[in-house]
């Protein structure tokens, strides 16, 4: 198969079962927001060595939220539910809290809930009252009040959706994994947590040659300049770059959306060889999302 001339390799992207959960920040403008989301954010990259991971989803007009001011949604994933409660405390406490401006909201209706107890920073200063129909608090600080939910919804998603671009040079592939972000942001209900939403450094399970202390190290069939010196590289000739997009997810669906525009926008940029998928023979997950399957509606016809 292929889309705008590039191929399509016939394979599947597999992922795995995470608790999701969506947290609104306000602030008095989105710059002020987005600085807290991106800060909450932070280090959750992946959960082989982050606590969790985390980006933004998307960015709400203040027609949407409670308080009338703008905001960022950011999607908090992990495969241990108490892992989600810990990380929304930290992550709110530190990052959130001490922001200018700044407000919380949960941005997930769901059956289960976890619960976020801030206000007790407020050392008996705070109080109870509510902000566009919902009960928050108010904790006294030192620009004035910060206001929090403390019931944040929870579900089931669905992590380590993937593909990789393969480039003729640095520039093409990373041209067209930016283009590649920029679709993917368009499906709500999907971070990419990844730097800038880009893989870089794509890793595989274990590590052969210092098993005694790494879980995980460097994918060396995949890496360009191992091609010559691997006898089982996978890089297809004429491949000088490789980069890998991940992406979390509410839902399979979701994710599916969000691989087939992305793969599409990647496809048609300049200097593309090859487009991929990441998967370890159903050890990683129970989902798989086929990338035939994905695009069959987008083939080239020749």
């Amino acid at each position: 198969m292929k889309v705008n001339g590039v191929k399509i390799d016939d394979t599947y992207a597999e992922a795995f079962p995470v608790y999701v959960a969506r947290v609104l920040i306000t602030g008095t403008t989105t710059a002020l927001a987005e600085t807290a989301a991106t800060v909450a954010t932070g280090f959750a990259t992946s959960v082989i060595g982050c606590s969790a991971e985390a980006g933004i989803d998307r960015y709400v007009m203040p027609s949407e939220t409670p308080d009338g001011r703008p905001g960022v949604i950011i999607m908090v994933v992990h495969p241990s539910k108490k892992q989600i409660k810990s990380n929304l405390i930290e992550r709110i406490g530190e990052c959130v809290l001490t922001a200018a401006t700044t407000a919380v909201f949960n941005a997930l209706e769901s059956e289960e809930t976890v619960p976020v107890k801030l206000h007790f920073f407020g050392d008996g200063y705070e109080y109870q009252t509510t902000v566009g129909g919902r009960d928050v608090w108010a904790i006294p600080i030192l620009e004035g009040e910060f206001i929090c939910e403390e019931t944040y919804g929870v579900q089931k998603g669905v992590a380590g959706g993937n593909f990789f671009i393969y480039g003729d040079s640095q520039g093409s592939a990373l041209l067209a994994a930016q283009a590649a972000i920029g679709a993917i942001k368009s499906v709500d209900g999907t971070i990419t947590p990844f730097p800038g939403g880009i893989v870089a450094s794509g890793s595989k399970v274990g590590c052969p040659t210092y098993s005694t202390f790494m879980k995980a190290s460097t994918h060396h069939r995949l890496a360009p300049t191992l091609k010559d010196k691997v006898p089982d590289s996978f890089v297809p000739d004429g491949v000088k770059s490789i980069y890998e997009i991940v992406i979390c997810g509410l839902s399979e669906e979701v994710i599916a959306e969000a691989m087939k525009r992305g793969i599409l926008a990647a496809a048609h940029a300049q200097g593309i060889i090859e487009i991929s998928a990441g998967n370890y023979g159903g050890e990683l997950g129970p989902f798989k999302f086929n990338l035939h399957e994905i695009l069959s509606d987008y083939a080239d016809p020749k």
